[in-house]
């Protein structure tokens, strides 16, 4: 987006004249006050408003879900777009003054459209960080400041152009903006080796409720714990992290092996279940399971995909493997000797031949309607149960399920470490997600309520006192909040999301932002007693 510096707030003013009353009002007091309390000029292109004829490509840029762009779906008012961290700071001085709710997005792959979109309450008008994404990559300090709209792929990316032993932990979706995705804890492929990316994060830039930038030293460690883990969108606007970066040896190792119910999938899954956390720490193998068609016309099966990533050679994963994991059948054809910012890319389902720098370009691989879950699992699933599931799956129509391992690291970190609570005990995290092309309500029920069954299904099979899920899969069903949520209410989703990490965030929400201006329908709430 091109931002010319002589076109500046006061011309935009003279503008606001073809907008309607109600628009005008909120925009034109909005603008105003930008413009008495900015340290910077503010461009024509900052704002896109609903009469603006970009206004909904710009909304849709980086939302991934397309439930929460149909058209009966409340809309922001406008969309400013800060082009210095200072446009933030003001959008929330002037945003509280005015008393106008605000949703702020570094990304839009969040699952139920929080950041774009709202189901509790308009107006409100959305602060996207989309040109906030410098990325300053320290080798000789093992660190990077990173701004917040900046992508995770932008950000791999920049550390490999300085370092072919650097990576950093995090996501497998190159298109996720980094502000949020820490938030959340952020998994990846080297999850086993060196934790979350939220484990690794070693100072933060954010404005508070009082429109304040503050670093960590100035936000106190209370603040800097909730926010790496504690989801997004409840304590402030997140401009940067700094980010610490981990070793990767020069050539590491992928291999997708897959597996259908005919070529015995549910006793190589069972066997699976049972190693996957005891694995070399340099090894993570995630399992993609999903409906496939046969060779058979109109005949279709559960397909289960290992997709890895192992930091070293082939000749030493082959030993692995076949000590730990023969059961898998790993041969060498299988495996693809590559560097680390090339397995970002193989991870995330690029192209063999892709060149890196499709990373710079932050484009996701996945939009459309779809429905997620999530689970913790302690225990391995019996393969006669594991049949049953194979029977619900062939029931939908594009159903997927990614079974992420645990152990190494993850079970090294204490619970309590960050707002992150899911650590020792559990042998794998599982997604749950069904998508759709159609959006009608019919459709949108159908895929709705089947995801909903499975969901209900496997609840005999993981723990239930809380039954868990990850924060950065938001799901409305375990409960929304309503005007001032109470403790009680919100606890009933917060406790799954953070287990007994849920009453600590509470008590630093209440400290930081007592009025509960920073909130959204899984806000963490304040204590109103």
């Amino acid at each position: 987006m091109a931002f010319s510096s002589t076109m500046i707030l006061p011309l935009l003013l003279v503008l606001l004249s073809a907008f309607s009353a109600t628009s005008k009002s909120v925009q034109e007091n909005f603008m105003q006050c930008l413009d008495a309390n900015s340290e910077h000029p503010i461009p024509i292109s900052a704002f896109c408003s609903q009469t603006n004829s970009s206004f909904t490509s710009v909304l849709n840029s980086t939302a991934q879900n397309l439930r929460y762009l149909m058209p009966l779906v409340p809309k922001p008012e406008f969309i400013f777009i800060p082009v210095y961290e200072s446009h933030a700071k003001s959008a929330v001085i002037c945003a509280k003054r005015l008393a106008i709710h605000l949703r702020f997005r570094s990304g839009g792959h969040d699952y139920e459209g929080l950041s774009y979109a709202s189901e509790i309450e308009t107006p409100f008008i959305l602060i996207d960080l989309i040109q906030l994404r410098s990325i300053n990559v320290d080798i000789d300090d093992n660190s990077a400041w990173v701004q917040a709209g900046a992508t995770v792929g932008e950000v791999y990316y920049r550390i490999s152009e300085k370092s072919k032993t650097h990576g950093f932990p995090a996501g497998l979706c190159s298109s996720l903006g980094i502000g949020g995705h820490i938030t959340g804890g952020a998994y990846g492929s080297m999850m086993r080796k060196y934790g979350l990316g939220a484990d690794n994060v070693l100072d933060a830039r954010i404005v508070d409720v009082n429109g304040e930038i503050l670093d960590r030293a100035a936000m106190g460690e209370d603040l800097f714990w909730a926010i790496r883990g504690g989801g997004g969108a409840s304590f402030g606007v997140i401009l940067a992290w700094k980010i610490k970066l981990v070793a990767v040896p020069e050539t590491v190792t992928v291999f997708t092996v897959p597996k259908t119910l005919e070529q015995g999938a549910t006793k190589i899954l069972y066997r699976w279940q049972q190693v996957a956390d005891k694995l070399d720490d340099d090894l993570f193998i995630r399992v993609v399971i999903q409906v496939t068609k046969t060779s058979q016309k109109g005949k279709r099966t559960v397909t289960t995909a290992y997709n890895a990533l192992y930091l070293g050679d082939a000749e030493r994963l082959l030993q692995v493997m076949d000590q730990s994991f023969p059961e898998l059948g790993l041969a060498r054809k299988d495996c693809i000797e590559t560097s680390w910012i090339k397995s970002v890319l193989y991870i995330a389902g690029f192209p063999s031949e892709t060149p890196p720098e499709v990373l710079l370009e932050g484009k996701s691989l996945f939009k459309n309607y779809f429905k997620a879950k999530s689970d913790f699992v302690q225990q391995p699933i019996l393969e006669t149960a594991l049949e049953k599931l194979w029977e619900m799956l062939l029931e939908e129509e594009s159903p997927l399920m990614i079974w992420n391992p645990y152990g190494g690291m993850m079970a090294n970190i204490s619970d309590s470490a960050i707002p992150f609570p899911h650590r020792k005990g559990n042998l794998f995290k599982i997604q749950y997600v069904t998508s759709w092309y159609e959006g009608s309500k019919d459709a949108t029920r159908k895929h709705m309520d089947w995801i909903k069954g499975l969901y209900d299904y496997m609840s005999a099979y993981v723990p239930t006192s809380p039954r868990g899920a990850y924060v950065n899969y938001r799901d409305l069903d375990l409960g929304m909040n309503h005007n001032n949520a109470s403790y009680t209410e919100a606890s009933v989703w917060g406790a799954m999301y953070f287990k007994g990490n849920f009453r600590r965030l509470v008590k630093i929400k209440s400290k930081v932002d007592p009025g509960n201006f920073f909130r959204h329908e899984q806000s963490i709430p304040v204590v109103l007693e």
